[in-house]
């Protein structure tokens, strides 16, 4: 089947007439705007620097966003509250120590390098004998504190 006899060539932008030959067809959508300029640039960021910049306990900061995500660093010493987070998950990567994230059947031992992800609805406590610095990765609005408000909810997180 030849273009002329479908009327169209598909994935063209071009139609076939009989008295001038091809007729440019345009989009009519109005053209789409620029994309907005970056929130943060794309630079590299050393987390040894990053943790040197504060010294509270259990105080995230916003370091970072992607795609929705926070990634978040935070010194943790001694126990923290039982909470959960009812629709995020909490990702949590140790930098430097360890720390133990207790649950209702059962504690985690993690020490550097290691990695936890706390599914949302999970009740859950991090406990830490000695400061450690953690990594978080959560959705952008996750309280610390999940379902509970205390001294220690931090609603909006500085940045560094």
């Amino acid at each position: 089947m030849t273009a002329a006899r479908l009327g169209f060539i598909i994935g063209a932008l071009s139609v076939p007439r009989r008295d001038t030959g091809y007729l440019r067809c345009t989009d009519p959508r109005p053209p789409s705007p620029p994309p907005p300029p970056p929130l943060m640039s794309p630079d590299k960021a050393n987390l040894t620097e990053k943790f040197a910049a504060f010294n509270e306990h259990w105080s995230p900061k916003i370091v970072a966003e992607l795609n929705g995500q926070q990634v978040k660093l935070s010194k943790f010493k001694g126990p923290f509250i039982w909470h959960q987070h009812e629709h995020e998950d909490e990702m949590f990567l140790v930098h430097r120590g360890s720390f133990r994230m207790e649950f209702r059947d059962r504690t985690v031992t993690l020490n550097a390098g290691d990695f936890l992800v706390v599914p949302r609805g999970v009740e859950h406590r991090p406990v830490a004998d000695e400061e450690v610095h953690v990594v978080l990765f959560e959705p952008a609005g996750t309280v610390n504190t999940g379902n509970v408000r205390d001294a220690r909810t931090i609603e909006n997180p500085a940045r560094l």
